[in-house]
Formats: C-alpha cells, sequence, structure tokens
C-alpha cells in the first residue's frame, strides 16, 4: 500500500528555525572574546635532540667479537672437516687379532687425533698411544719410540702375534696380524688400522 502523511493536528507548537545569522555572531563573538597568543619576532625555537655518535666497524667491540665468534666457528668446522678427510680407510681386522685383549683395547681409540707429545685420549702419539694401550694391561711403558723396545723381548716376524710392539727408527706401532698394524701414526692422522708400510719392523712381545 501507498504510505500516506497523516494532517498536521492543530494546536502543536511548530520547530523554531535555526538563526544562522544569530549563530554565526556567537561563534564571532567567542573568537573576539578567547585569548591570543603572540610571539616575540626575536624569539627562537630550540629543539632538543641526543647526540649521535658514529664507530667505525674495526672500533666496535660488540661487533668485531660477533666476527671473531662466527670465524672460531667456521674454523672448527674447517678442522673438523679436515680431520674428516685425514681418517685413513680401515683395513680389515685379521681373524687373528679378534678377541686378542691389547687389539680390543687399542680399538677403543679409533678416531683419536694424532698430537705430538699427546699420551691419553684426547690425543695421543705413536709412543704415547702404545704406552697408554699396554698401560692398561698392567705394562709400564716409556713414552719414548727408541726406549719400547727394551722392554720386551724381540721375536721373528715369523713368529709375531696379534697384541705384539711393532718398532721401526722413530716409530712404534701395536701389530694387528697378517700386514695390519693399529698406530697413531702422524699429524693429520687419527688413530686406526692401517697396512704396514714398515718394510723391515722389529717385533717385540711384551709382558
Amino acid at each position: 500500500m501507498a504510505a500516506q502523511a497523516a494532517p498536521m493536528e492543530t494546536g502543536h507548537a511548530k520547530m523554531n528555525s535555526v538563526d544562522l545569522n544569530a549563530l554565526t555572531a556567537q561563534a564571532r563573538e567567542s573568537l573576539a572574546a578567547a585569548p591570543v597568543v603572540t610571539v616575540a619576532p626575536d624569539a627562537e625555537l630550540t629543539v632538543e635532540s641526543s647526540a649521535v655518535s658514529v664507530v667505525s666497524a674495526a672500533e666496535n667491540d660488540e661487533y668485531q667479537a660477533e666476527i671473531a665468534a662466527e670465524e672460531a666457528a667456521e674454523a672448527a668446522e674447517a678442522a673438523a672437516a679436515e680431520a674428516a678427510e685425514a681418517v685413513s680407510t680401515s683395513v680389515d681386522i685379521p681373524d687373528s687379532a679378534i678377541g686378542n685383549s691389547v687389539i680390543s683395547i687399542a680399538s677403543r681409540y679409533i678416531g683419536v687425533p694424532y698430537v705430538s707429545g699427546g699420551s691419553s685420549p684426547s690425543g695421543f702419539d705413536c709412543s704415547g698411544f702404545t704406552a697408554y694401550v699396554y698401560g692398561q694391561l698392567g705394562i709400564s711403558l716409556p713414552h719414548s719410540s727408541s726406549a719400547q723396545p727394551g722392554y720386551g723381548t724381540i721375536v721373528p716376524a715369523s713368529e709375531a702375534q696379534p697384541g705384539d710392539l711393532m718398532w721401526t727408527p722413530g716409530h712404534v706401532s701395536i701389530y694387528a696380524g697378517g700386514n695390519t698394524m693399529i698406530d697413531a701414526s702422524k699429524p693429520g692422522t687419527v688413530v686406526d688400522f692401517r697396512p704396514i708400510w714398515q718394510s723391515n719392523p722389529t717385533f717385540v712381545r711384551m709382558g
């Protein structure tokens, strides 16, 4: 249905119209009565700012410490990679060495790095390794490759057995049977089983 407006009832007051002129006049009066802010012609505006200092990267201790830490981490990774590459390929252990007490103890330290003067599982040199292994069997040896052969009995190569000390001038290792030995070879390598490279080693029965 169409909407229809109801007729205005008589007796009701009509809405007063807004006197815009009067409202404008009131606004003008309020603006005139408002306080006025004045600024002297020679006034200066001061903006406070904090001092900014610039430090070069070379003089920034915190930055240099971060760089040093990153370089140390990279160096450690490189050393680990180099050590992994230096690990020689292990040879098969002869059956004759299986169950041998000397070889069994020596095998625990495969992977220990060569360290000049080393005589503990944190690092071995050749005589430090043999002295440490035999020491766990109650055989006390000096930390000297030239002196160790004097603490046992020399046996012919044909009678050598796994666990015998194997000596050549400047180096000692432990005979593992067949053409195999276990030793701390040289800088850059780790304790491992290797083929015998000496042409005429001396075999020494310890204990």
